[in-house]
């Protein structure tokens, strides 16, 4: 079948799905989640496509929106442009890789911090439950997310726009003006474009307040004839506003058809986006109702591109599909960083240090009277610039459709490169005053900078500063590459009858390079660190230009952590069309997220440990389902499953090692649950539910990884119990017991819609009422770490995970439509109901769990919307 035909194919059975609902039929959406156009009724795996009209109706604007109308899908993160999807409770919370599969058309965006796809001109959003390892790799462990963009139409012309006002319920305004166009070019070539602009108002009060720095040893001390206080009091009156959290973005996509012969298309595209998105997205509820005390800016500006070139065309009766594509991806964020200071100035002595620096202004005399009264500001802010880039090659053939079988088999590659730069700062840090007693002072005292040591300070000597404000820097590049070779096949046994056969072998590398650490990591002579000169040591202070000194690898000779692996997954699945409309299949899958490797760390008081690497994840899924159509007025699917997941990847802290993080393997969990959608259309009214329950548990206690000071190496715990100590992270030997529930995915996510169409005069008109409703999950899966975010007054004494609570909120919605323009009304959350998604601190869950954020659900949200098309 020529590739133009593929595309009619496609078209028609999209206007026989339109013609079916106009007649009041349920209709039907096309699908290419096998890599072949089909109906979603079609495809013998489990899940959900939300159509244009679909993603119109709920006011789908990204990631937040349309996760939470996908019940097997849950979100963690800290906003847009910061959030990582997740699938049937498949939480990873440590490695490089992402475990669910985000694209855009045929590429994939690799990652964990994932850009915000505005949704706009779009067919429709797949949603691919369970491992898709086969066709779509290695970030697809637990999922794939796809973003299919509407194509450009060869001899029609097409224009419309849409103009949005809204507000949040107690927030600030917002709007948004979006459009398309599809213009003919000639008998061959089309191109179709789409821009947009967003503003959102901002719903987060930043409140005014002043607090305390105070050290942990004494409110003043004595230098001299000075009394310089090493307390400090913070003030924020000059950032505090209400709505603190707007968001700016705009961006567009440009497309081209082109048809140079009449089984060959020919699609290049370009998808470029930049928002800015200020403050926080959670709120404190120690402090009220979404607000929040904060002192310095947080602000991401986060700008992407992604470049693809699509070829379809046929060699003889074989199919062949290139895809290549390169993506760049540049953000700048600042962030208030203040309750990290705090938390770690209430530790007292030895860790206040960088509390006690003098400001220069402050200073005067010389020699002997030489003296500082004035500390600068504490404060701690973060600021990070990230560089991504990854470019890939896809390459796919299929057997002539005259076969009695069909076979997809291809290539694929990827190469990506992410470079980070991130100061943990101080305002004023490099250009602080030292003290000294040169010319004539008291000589027992060195120069230093801060409060000597016998005046109750903590000086150092030398500058803290490692670059720029930086107190601790990371300079970081790491690398991936991904190859990948792969079949999938299918044959019918008999005509109703068909088995799917899919196999996947990979290779997969990773290498990191870099430095991270304080101004006495860069200066040590007897640590791992070195320059590439080979001495050790770095040179002080550090150069502007990046990566001059490294402390990646206390083994390698280069200095660089690598981590290689090779192996397959693999897919059964039979399914039996035992009817023209209804079906029911068994799916066997398997997935894989590649292992990775950890940087050193500094223990405090004792040296530089090796980090082992970790290994890599699998997950297996056994799936049985149905799909059914009864009379085209009620549809209902529904797949039971079994997932196990071995070597589960997950963030823990190491005792002794200041809060620095590495990834380990938790061990294995499994995941029974239910998923359904359904559909039921009597007239005027249709009315839509899914669903998904999830029991997702650990097989086996986790447990805590430890540090041997005699050789400094870290392992974890060959085996572990539960004893008195459970709640102590410094001695419990088990960080989270067997059948332990996994974080983030509640047990039931759910929504239902009923929608009602009638006529007003000679206007179509609708009403439409949603509810949205989940139970309660819990956050970490260290379940210590966990009852601090969640119950902290029992987090001595619990040995199971407490909850954030459920929550349902409701939609509603209203419309008129004629001829070619069309007015909504729409209000989200209507009640406003405040429903926890996840919880989160400024640093490690052990120290900073007093100063946690809670992110909810987007509170109440109205507004108006006006289009027109052409």
């Amino acid at each position: 079948m020529p590739a133009s035909a593929l595309a009619d194919e496609a078209e028609a059975a999209a206007e026989a799905s339109d013609a079916d609902s106009s007649q009041g039929g349920l209709g039907d959406i096309v699908v290419t989640a096998t890599r072949t156009s089909e109906s979603v009724q079609k495809v013998p795996i489990s899940m959900q496509a939300l159509a244009s009209a679909k993603l119109d109706e709920r006011q789908v604007k990204g990631l937040s929106d349309f996760s939470t109308l996908l019940p097997s899908v849950s979100i963690a993160g800290l906003g847009p442009g910061r959030q990582t999807p997740y699938f049937r409770g498949i939480v990873p919370a440590g490695g490089s890789y992402a475990s669910v599969g985000y694209y855009l058309d045929d590429i994939p965006i690799a990652g964990t911090g994932l850009p915000d796809i505005h949704v706009y001109d779009v067919e429709r959003i797949e949603a691919l439950s369970g491992p898709q390892g086969t066709l779509y790799g290695a970030g697809s462990l637990a999922g794939t997310i796809r973003f299919i963009s509407n194509k450009p139409k060869i001899g029609e012309f097409e224009f419309g726009y849409d103009v949005e006002g809204n507000k949040y319920g107690d927030g600030a305004f917002g709007g948004q003006f979006e459009s398309y166009v599809n213009v003919p070019v000639s008998d061959t070539v089309a191109i179709r474009a789409m821009g947009y602009y967003r503003r959102d108002g901002g719903y987060v009060d930043n409140k005014p307040n002043n607090g305390t720095f105070t050290n942990g040893s004494s409110s003043t001390l004595s230098l001299g004839d000075d009394n310089p206080a090493t307390s400090y009091t913070l003030d924020n009156s000059d950032i505090a506003k209400d709505d603190y959290n707007p968001i700016y973005e705009y961006g567009g996509r440009v497309q081209l058809l082109w048809e140079p012969a009449p089984d060959w298309e020919i699609k290049p595209e370009l998808t470029a986006q930049r928002q800015i998105a200020y403050g926080y997205f959670g709120y404190d509820p120690r402090v009220g109702d979404l607000e929040v005390h904060d002192y310095d800016l947080t602000r991401q500006d986060d700008k992407w591109y992604q470049a693809q070139l699509a070829i379809h065309g046929h060699i003889g009766d074989w199919d062949l599909v290139s895809a290549t594509g390169y993506y760049q991806r540049k953000v700048h964020l600042r962030n208030d960083y203040t309750y990290y200071t705090v938390t770690y100035d209430g530790f007292g002595p030895g860790y206040e240090n960088y509390l006690q620096f003098f400001d220069a202004s402050g200073c005067s005399g010389t020699g002997a009277d030489y003296h500082c009264t004035t500390l600068i500001n504490p404060q701690q802010y973060y600021e990070g610039w990230t560089r991504d880039k990854q470019f890939t090659q896809e390459l796919r053939l299929s057997t002539p459709k005259s076969w009695p079988f069909d076979i997809t088999a291809g290539g694929f590659y990827q190469y990506r490169k992410q470079e980070t730069n991130s100061d943990y700062a101080i305002h004023g840090l490099d250009t602080i005053a030292g003290y000294t007693m040169a010319g004539g002072g008291d000589t027992n005292y060195p120069d230093g900078y801060g409060v000597p040591v016998e005046y109750g300070g903590t000086m150092v000597l030398g500058s803290p500063a490692v670059k720029r404000d930086a107190f601790y820097l990371s300079e970081r590049n790491n690398t991936w590459k991904d190859k990948a070779i792969f079949a999938e096949g299918h044959y019918n046994i008999t005509p109703t009858l068909k088995i799917t056969g899919g196999i996947r072998y990979f290779w997969t590398e990773f290498a990191t390079v870099g430095f991270s650490g304080v101004m006495a990591s860069a200066r040590s002579t007897s640590t791992s660190l070195y320059v590439p000169t080979g001495e050790f040591g770095c040179p002080v202070p550090l150069p502007d230009k990046r990566l001059q000194c490294l402390n990646t690898n206390v083994t390698a000779a280069d200095q660089v952590g690598r981590y290689k692996e090779d192996g397959e997954t693999h897919k059964v699945a039979l399914d039996w069309q035992f009817s023209p409309t209804k079906m029911v299949y068994f799916n066997y899958s398997t997935g894989f997220r590649p292992g990775g490797f950890n940087r050193p760390l500094r223990i405090r008081g004792v040296g530089i440990a090796a980090a082992p690497a970790y290994d890599s994840e699998t997950l297996t899924n056994f799936e049985l389902g149905v799909k059914t159509t009864w009379n085209n007025i009620f549809r209902f699917n529904a797949a039971v499953y079994y997932e196990t997941w071995d070597n589960i990847q997950y963030s823990v802290v190491i005792s002794g090692t200041q809060g620095a993080g590495m990834t380990g393997n938790a061990g294995k969990a499994k995941v029974k649950g239910v998923e359904y959608d359904a559909d039921l259309k009597l007239g005027n009214v249709t009315i839509s539910s899914s669903g998904a329950y999830n029991d997702a548990a650990l097989s086996g206690n986790f447990c805590n990884f430890a540090v041997d000071t005699s050789t400094l190496a870290i392992s974890q715990l060959s085996s572990c119990t539960v004893g008195e100590t459970f709640g102590s992270p410094a001695v419990a030997q088990v960080a989270a017991v067997d059948g332990t529930r996994l974080p983030r995915q509640p047990k039931f996510k759910g929504t239902t819609s009923i929608r009602y169409e009638t006529m007003l005069g000679d206007m179509d008109a609708y009403f439409q009422g949603a509810a949205l409703y989940q139970t309660g999950a819990t956050q970490n899966l260290n379940v210590y770490n966990n009852n601090l975010l969640v119950c902290p007054d029992e987090a001595d004494t619990r040995t199971t995970a407490c909850a954030t609570k459920g929550f349902v909120t409701f939609d509603f919605s209203a419309g008129i439509k004629k001829d070619n323009w069309h007015l909504d009304v729409f209000i989200q959350n209507a009640f406003d109901k405040r429903g926890p998604l996840t919880m989160n601190t400024f640093c490690s869950i052990t120290f900073c769990s007093g100063s946690s954020r809670t992110f909810p659900v987007k509170p109440q949200f109205m507004g108006i919307k006006f289009g027109q098309k052409f």
